[in-house]
């Protein structure tokens, strides 16, 4: 059996803006994510990290280009499938929390397992030992709002590996924090990431992040090249 996790090849998408007419933003993506692997996504704003990683996550579709996740083919799925390897397979973080604000820390991250079909007891349990993981066990029932950035973004994190995906995708997930703060997510995130072998692309601006991850690509003329 293949140890990647992710594969991607000849990736290639364009968009229409207006009178300007097709921009070629990936122009033939090859990617490969190993099992337990965290590569770095570096290139600057506008680049095309994003479309990318919603294309890795099923968020988006492709122009052309083959896509694997575990080892099946994903690029040509009806929609209902790709929704159901999302919610199962994928978690994702993003640079702003998106946290129900009417819910506790612990209810948004027991929210996604009940849709996955995971019971309520259940759902709580590794909502709880998620938490734990992360420092949080004692803000489970606070909302965002009484929450720091910091706590936020770990709760995100919480919530994005709810129903243990195989690959973790994050767009710039410290980007909204100061320094230090910024440092106690990642920590964070890369400790339960190790400790469970998952595979992660996470995009960042920041250097010195990424040279903390096993390897860094950087997004040049549309195409994946070393960093």
């Amino acid at each position: 059996m293949s140890d990647a996790v992710l594969e991607a090849t000849g990736l290639t998408k364009s968009y229409r803006k207006g009178t300007a007419g097709e921009i070629a933003v990936l122009r033939g993506v090859d990617l490969r994510v190993t099992r337990g692997e965290v590569v770095a996504l570096v290139a600057p704003s506008g680049a095309g990290k994003s479309t990318l990683l919603h294309i890795a996550g099923l968020l988006d579709k492709a122009d052309d280009g083959s896509l694997s996740l575990g080892g099946r083919d994903i690029a040509g799925l009806d929609d209902s499938a790709r929704t159901a390897i999302r919610r199962a397979d994928v978690g994702f973080i993003y640079q702003f929390h998106h946290l129900l604000p009417e819910f506790s820390a612990l209810e948004n991250i027991i929210l996604p397992q009940l849709a996955n079909g995971t019971s309520h007891a259940a759902a709580r349990s590794r909502a709880e030992d998620l938490l734990d993981g992360v420092g949080l066990a004692a803000r489970g029932d606070h909302r965002p709002a009484a929450l720091s950035g910091g706590e936020q973004q770990r709760v995100a994190f919480c919530r994005a590996l709810a129903n243990a995906p195989q690959l973790l995708l994050a767009d710039e997930p410290t980007g909204n924090l100061d320094p230090d703060t910024s440092d106690t997510v990642f920590n964070a995130m890369m400790a339960h990431v190790r400790g469970t072998g998952l595979s992660a692309l996470i995009a960042t601006h920041n250097l010195d992040l990424a040279a903390r991850m096993d390897r860094a690509v950087r997004l040049d003329g549309g195409v994946l090249v070393p960093a």
